[in-house]
This record gives structure tokens, C-alpha cells and sequence, in this order.
């Protein structure tokens, strides 16, 4: 028998799972928390009784704690905390969410083993959560195939981020230049003396993101600037004067139809 502990904010949503995962036979939750605070809590309290902890968790990626206002606690920094006092406690963690900041904190936190990652449209039935369980206890982990594409979107955007080629005070100029300003704006908004300290940095922004191969129009160069600050993806202009960006499976393709194809 699987010993469970039961980490859902919603109540309703936590009885149905409850109640779904004992009628199976193979598992009886011992434990449960509304929050990543109540599942550490959970956890200390079940290792210092006298019973056995939880074998496991099944536990949201987004927890919401009302004591923190709109604020969310992540299942996976509360997984984190577990893991302190014991090391690779298994978790399945579900969700659906599709906030970057999930995948990049999952990514983030190193896990290695006894865990599995699915996303809950695909996984949420009791008959498909006791596998994962198993599997979880047993050291296997499992990462469902959406969740493991949206990772490493997210990790191959972080790692190639022209933001992260900038200074701090390149990035400021390029925030602001993104926004409209004029060169004297932004030096009259950043405290400059001289707007064409402004100018210089447009100079070393343009360096940074290759937009000086591609052109030598100042006017051009903004407005490419600003296409590249406001998606933070690497993007060359052909020939043509087409937008392209990398793409992991045809090398680079129009931005405007990944944009399209992405809205659709």
C-alpha cells in the first residue's frame, strides 16, 4: 500500500483525488496540505510521530496560500524544501499551468530521481496516477512529453536571451528604447548628462545583437532593436529584410509565421 501525502489547494479538487486514489486498493493518503507551508509541516510532523511518513507526494505545481494574498507558492520549491531533511523524497507533480516560471524553476532546482512532472489534462486519472507512484517510490522518474518540450523551450530561451548579453545599464537603455523614447528622453529619463552617451550604448546594444552586420540605417536599427527586446529571442533579418529566428528543428524559419502559428 502506498502511503501518500496530498498537496492540492482546491478542496473539491483534493477530495475527488482522494477519494479516486483509495478506491483503487493501492493507495491510502495519510497526510494532506492546501499549501507548500501545510505540506513541509505535513512532512515534519509525519517524521517525528511515531507512525512511517509518506512513501510520496502527489503534489500541484501552483499552490495558492491565502495568508500570502494573491502570491503563489510553487509545489516544486515546496518539493525543495522536503528534500532538505529527506533526500530525493518521491513527487509527482502535476499541473496546467503554462507560466514559463514553473518550467524555469522545475529546471532550476535540479531534481534527478523519484519524481515524474505531468501535465493534469493528460494524467489526473487515478488509474494513471498509481503507476506514476509506484514508478516515483521505485527511484523512476518521468517527465510527461509537453512538460519536457516546454523545459527545454524554456531552457534553450534562456540560454540564447539576447537580454542576457546586455549590461544592466545597456538593458535599461534597451527597455526604454523598445518604449519610444528619442535618444534625449531616455538620457533626460536615466539622468545622463549627454544624450549621446545614449547614443553610444545604442552603439554597443546594436554590437551585442549583431544588428550592425545587418544594417547601418539608425532608424532600421531601432526598430530591430525593439522587435528584438520585446520577444528576447535571437533574430537575423535575409536578405529580403525578413525577421528569422531559430528554430530547434529547421534551423531558422519567418518570426511572423511562428507568431501566427502560435495565436492560431
Amino acid at each position: 500500500m502506498i502511503r501518500l501525502l496530498l498537496v492540492e489547494d482546491h478542496k473539491t479538487v483534493r477530495q475527488a483525488l482522494r477519494e479516486g486514489l483509495e478506491l483503487t486498493g493501492e493507495v491510502t493518503v495519510i497526510a494532506e496540505a492546501a499549501t507548500a507551508r501545510e505540506a513541509v509541516a505535513a512532512m515534519e510532523t509525519a517524521a517525528s510521530g511515531e507512525s512511517s511518513p509518506p512513501d510520496v507526494a502527489l503534489m500541484d505545481v501552483e499552490l495558492r496560500d491565502a495568508e500570502l494574498g494573491a502570491a503563489a507558492r510553487s509545489g516544486v520549491g515546496a518539493a525543495i524544501a522536503i528534500r532538505r531533511e529527506r533526500p530525493r523524497f518521491p513527487v509527482v507533480f502535476y499541473s496546467i499551468q503554462d507560466d514559463d516560471s514553473y518550467f524555469r524553476e522545475f529546471r532550476a532546482a535540479g531534481i534527478l530521481s523519484h519524481y515524474a512532472y505531468v501535465r493534469k489534462s493528460n494524467y489526473l486519472l487515478p488509474s494513471m496516477l498509481v503507476p506514476l507512484l509506484r514508478d516515483a517510490v521505485a527511484g523512476r522518474s518521468f517527465i510527461d512529453p509537453e512538460i519536457e518540450d516546454r523545459v527545454d523551450e524554456v531552457r534553450q530561451r534562456d540560454e540564447t536571451s539576447p537580454r542576457a548579453l546586455l549590461e544592466p545599464n545597456e538593458l535599461r537603455v534597451a527597455e526604454l528604447l523598445a518604449q519610444g523614447l528619442t535618444n534625449e528622453q531616455i538620457a533626460a529619463r536615466l539622468g545622463f548628462r549627454d544624450a549621446r552617451a545614449v547614443s553610444r550604448t545604442n552603439g554597443r546594444i546594436y554590437d551585442a545583437w549583431r544588428l550592425s552586420d545587418s544594417t547601418t540605417d539608425e532608424k532600421v536599427a531601432r526598430a530591430r532593436a525593439t522587435l528584438v527586446y520585446l520577444t528576447d529571442r535571437p533574430i537575423i533579418w535575409d536578405e529580403e529584410g525578413r525577421a528569422l529566428v531559430p528554430d530547434r528543428k529547421t534551423g531558422w524559419v519567418p518570426l511572423f509565421e511562428v507568431e501566427r502559428e502560435g495565436r492560431s
